[in-house]
């Protein structure tokens, strides 16, 4: 099995974001969402990364957000890509795009240009980090990159894994202390478990 890529969301602080990493993250995800017990800054986001790895993914999330709006954050926080959620008409910078595990997901697919797909549980106004985990059947066989979100945790994403051979999984409630602050044996355990499958696949 190919390398999976392991994105740790919510980060909200430096310490979160250097533990992340050592852990063996391959890609954060930074808040951009006011509605969201994760939200964070701009300002906060600039001054951490710089100091992040140059070849660690860091990722906006954004929901119901303009092209405009987006490009310009990614471009002032120093930011790689865009997750998507909702429209992403008019996009100008790399982006994912967040869609809701449904039966629907390879017409919405199909229509889109992004790079990967992250497919989260339906979580309807709370936009994802439910930390409820769907039918991964929904996306066995999908084309495509395809990040698993959604409840994962070192107890299943294993499971998650072999059952959707996925390019990446996405994970953040689930590996809280609190909201936006994460748990650092949980995040060791999660990577570690990922790890351990890529090695037995």
């Amino acid at each position: 099995m190919s390398r999976v890529v392991v994105k740790i969301c919510g980060i909200t602080c430096f310490d979160d974001a250097v533990m992340a990493v050592e852990a063996g993250a391959d890609a954060l995800g930074f808040n951009f969402y006011p509605g969201s017990p994760r939200f964070t800054t701009i300002e906060k986001v600039a001054k951490i990364v710089p100091k992040v790895p140059q070849n660690t993914l860091k990722v906006g999330v954004f929901v119901d957000a303009g092209a405009d709006e987006i490009a310009t954050i990614v471009r002032e926080a120093g930011l790689d890509l865009a997750q998507v959620h909702g429209s992403a008409s008019g996009l100008t910078v790399r982006f994912w795009q967040a869609l809701s595990a449904g039966p629907d997901l390879q017409e919405k697919m199909s229509i889109s240009k992004a790079e990967a797909f992250l497919i989260d549980t339906p979580a309807g106004a709370q936009r994802g980090g439910t930390g409820r985990s769907f039918d991964w059947s929904l996306v066995q066989g999908l084309p495509g990159n395809i990040v698993l979100a959604g409840g994962l945790g070192a107890d299943n994403v294993a499971e998650a894994i072999r059952q959707v051979r996925p390019w990446g999984v996405d994970a953040c409630s689930r590996l809280e202390s609190a909201p936006g602050r994460k748990d650092a044996a949980k995040v060791r355990a999660l990577i570690q478990a990922v790890r351990e499958v890529e090695a037995g696949a």
